[in-house]
This record gives structure tokens, sequence and C-alpha cells, in this order.
């Protein structure tokens, strides 16, 4: 990793491209767990549709799940009135819990690195980097961050290790890059339930349900992948149990697509 940093090591980070450390590439550290991504999924999915302000909290609780990961969280990129841009941690999880709703700034920072780049990265960050910012915090030895985007806002979803130097895998980016895909579904939904409370704004909610509905796709198509593998690889009753729920959570979801694919647009 030492020979691909991209950030000065002054800062005490390291954001190197996940998809281009040959060292990331040959890890497997993993087994899939198929029973506990069923389980992790239909909370997804059950969030979603039943209590969709709860679902950045429950992505974050999933990525620790099924990432093995000691500390989760999603920030979203802000800027203030002076144009200064910052980043808000909207949900966290495990270790990093206490600091759920902190504010930090563009820099130093890996959120920013990884929103720049548009791409996965992996990064470390040393104590160096607690000390400039004046923040008691365990140092990360291993995480990935994934980019998303909603329109004009960005942010990021990471896991986090505090001990161990190889903690993740492919298998872990994999899933974090559709757990990222879900991120940037429940800012969407955010945005048409606001607008969906002002009457005057009816059209434009209604085309964001519908642009909402084709966002959902791309996580939905995940789901139907990992429930289709587990009904062929499940050797034991408990896992197929939970392909079996998962499959009715789909079912629900796929019938809220087909509502707001059926709202009435106004396009301009």
């Amino acid at each position: 990793m030492a020979t691909q940093l991209l950030e000065s090591t002054d800062t005490g980070l390291e954001v190197v491209d996940l998809y281009s450390d040959l060292e990331f590439a040959a890890r497997s550290l993993h087994t899939r767990n198929i029973a506990i991504q069923m389980e992790g999924m239909g909370r997804l999915t059950r969030a979603f549709v039943e209590r969709p302000e709860t679902l950045l909290q429950e992505l974050v609780n999933a990525a620790i799940d099924m990432c093995g990961a000691e500390s989760a969280g999603i920030s979203i990129q802000g800027r203030k009135p002076d144009g200064e841009i910052f980043y808000h941690w909207v949900a966290t999880a495990g270790k990093y819990a206490p600091f759920f709703d902190a504010i930090l700034p563009s820099t130093p920072s890996a959120c920013g690195q990884c929103i720049e780049r548009g791409k996965p990265q992996l990064f470390r960050v040393s104590q160096r980097f607690f000390d400039i910012m004046g923040v008691d915090a365990p140092v990360v030895t291993d995480g990935i961050l994934i980019p998303w985007q909603v329109e004009d806002t960005h942010g990021t979803i990471w896991i986090m290790a505090h001990g161990r130097g190889e903690a993740f895998d492919q298998e872990d980016s994999r899933m974090m890059e559709t757990l990222a895909s879900f991120a940037a579904m429940a800012v969407r939904q955010k945005r048409l339930n606001e607008a969906l409370m002002v009457k005057t704004k009816a059209a434009a909610a209604a085309d964001m349900a519908n642009d909402l509905a084709h966002l959902i796709n791309n996580p939905l198509q995940s789901l139907t992948n990992i429930v289709y593998l587990a009904s062929h690889e499940a050797k034991h009753d408990e896992t197929r149990g939970f392909a079996e729920q998962a499959s009715v959570e789909l079912d629900r979801l796929s019938s809220l697509v087909s509502r707001l694919l059926a709202l009435p647009l106004k396009r301009s």
C-alpha cells in the first residue's frame, strides 16, 4: 500500500484506489455466510417498506454484521453558506457509534478523497490524524469507503477495523457497493417524502417517485441474486428459512416499485 499512497502521511491518512491495490486483490479472508446475508437484506427491505426513516441506520448495522466490521457509517457532503465543504456523519454503528451527527471538515478527509475520485477506496487512519482533529477515537487499521450520489448530493458509506491489518476482502467490497445503492435510495426516498408533504410540489414528487422506483432496481437485483444463490446453496433449514422470508420481502418491495411507477408524471 505504501507505494500507492495518495494522501500525505503528515495527515495520518492512507487512501488508495481499492481495485488497483494488488495486496487487497490477493486477499481471500471470508467464506460467504448466506444466512447472515439473508437476514441483513431482509432487515433492509423491511426497513425500506415499513420504516424508511431508519434505513440509513439499518444499513450501517447490516454492514457490521455482513462484513465483520468493528465500525461502520454513512457520511453526506454538505456546504456552508460561505462555500466551505464539510462531511456530516448521518449514521454510525459499532465503536464509532458515539460519533453520530459529527461534522468533519473537508480536509484532511478520507471521505473527501473517495468522493473526489468517485471509486471505492481502501484506507487507514493513524493516531496522527486524530491528534490533528483533536478527537479521541480508535485508529483505523483497515477500512473500505464506497462513494454514492443522488443528483447533486454526494456521500460515502464505510466500514472499519481497529486492530486487524487485513480485515476485509473483495467479497466485502462488493457487498458494500450494494449497500451504497441502498444509501442513495434512502436519501432519494427522504426527498420524495419531503416533497409529498408539500402539495404545490405534487408533480415534482411524482417525478421523484418514478426516479426512485428505477433507482430501487439496482439493490433489488442484488437482493434477487442473493436469494437465488441461497435457494441453490442452502444446506440448513435456518438458511432456507431466511431465503423464504427474503422472497416475501422482495415481493413487497417489487409491489412498492410497481405503485411508484404507476404514479402519473408531469414532465416539463
